[in-house]
């Protein structure tokens, strides 16, 4: 999905109206034109994925291809449960040379202390950070929360990563029915702590999610109300894969009103695809405002 010909969701592009960024307050409007929905890719050390049309390809050195196919930023992972991705630098650097916004993220997980994650995450973020001369101002810092972790873990690694960079990494959440019934009945003190970090929502199946209390939510929507904890998302996470045999098959979210391709403008593999709720402004803005400064 590029920004010519791949503009996801047009019941949203055919309304125009405005409502409050989640982190800022500020209005931010959410259609009325293609420059209010920002393309970005998330990569890791799985990417990039085997080829799988005709098409162009890229690699962890050049990412110039997501870039023409209308990328605004790319989210690199920077970890694992205690281990580093052997790719980031490359894709972060990669993504700065190609004109994109870069970001990390960390993908913590139940076996490793929270806290030895978020310092492994900061040590890596400030170590990249200091490693080259950069265009972009900022390197985005997002934490990817598995689906069993208890909400102290989750903000164990958020005030970790705050004290140390005195920035509240915007948080990822799989559709987690354990996550759902956590946050619907914690008290409200945990809610607002949790809630200071932007909702990067991940849905890229109208089916599932499916479970003994929640429903599969079938909209980005209702899986923000299963959360019960922010009142919109920030970034939504419309395209994924899924694995079977060693190979890869793109898994996009494409229902209804929300219609997207399987594959990202001409890339010949699958990718995974985000949309920021806002305008290049205002997602430079957040990027700074989640991110370590670079210049």
């Amino acid at each position: 999905m590029n920004r010519l010909l791949l503009i996801p969701f047009i019941a949203l592009l055919a309304q125009c109206r405005s409502i409050p960024d989640d982190d800022s307050g500020a209005p931010a409007p959410v259609a009325g034109g293609s420059n209010e929905l920002q393309q970005i890719i998330n990569v890791s050390a799985y990417d990039p994925k085997e080829r799988q049309r005709e098409g162009k390809g890229f690699s962890q050195h050049d990412v110039s291809a997501l870039a023409a196919n209308g990328s605004q930023g790319l989210i690199a992972r920077a970890g694992k449960g205690g281990k580093l991705d052997e790719k980031c630098a490359d894709f972060v650097a990669s993504s700065d040379k190609a004109g994109m916004l870069p970001g990390l993220y960390y993908r913590v997980q139940k076996h490793v202390s929270p806290v030895t994650q978020a310092d492994q995450f900061v040590e890596r973020a400030q170590a990249l950070a200091r490693g080259r001369s950069w265009k972009a101002p900022s390197l985005l810092l997002c934490g990817d929360y598995d689906g069993d972790l208890s909400l102290s873990s989750i903000l164990a690694f958020m005030d970790r990563v705050e004290k140390r960079t005195g920035i509240v990494p915007v948080a990822y959440l799989e559709n987690s029915q354990e996550l759902k019934q956590q946050t619907s009945s914690a008290d409200p003190k945990t809610k607002a702590r949790i809630a200071r970090a932007p909702y990067w929502l991940a849905l890229y199946s109208n089916v599932s999610g499916s479970g003994p209390v929640y429903p599969a939510p079938g909209t980005p929507e209702n899986l923000v109300k299963q959360y019960n904890l922010w009142p919109r998302w920030t970034m939504w996470q419309y395209g994924g894969v899924e694995w079977s045999d060693g190979k890869s098959k793109p898994k996009v979210f494409s229902d209804g009103t929300y219609r997207n391709s399987l594959y990202f403008g001409n890339i010949d593999r699958p990718t995974e695809r985000n949309v920021f709720r806002g305008s290049r402004a205002e997602l430079t803005a957040f990027w700074q405002r989640h991110g370590i400064a670079l210049q």
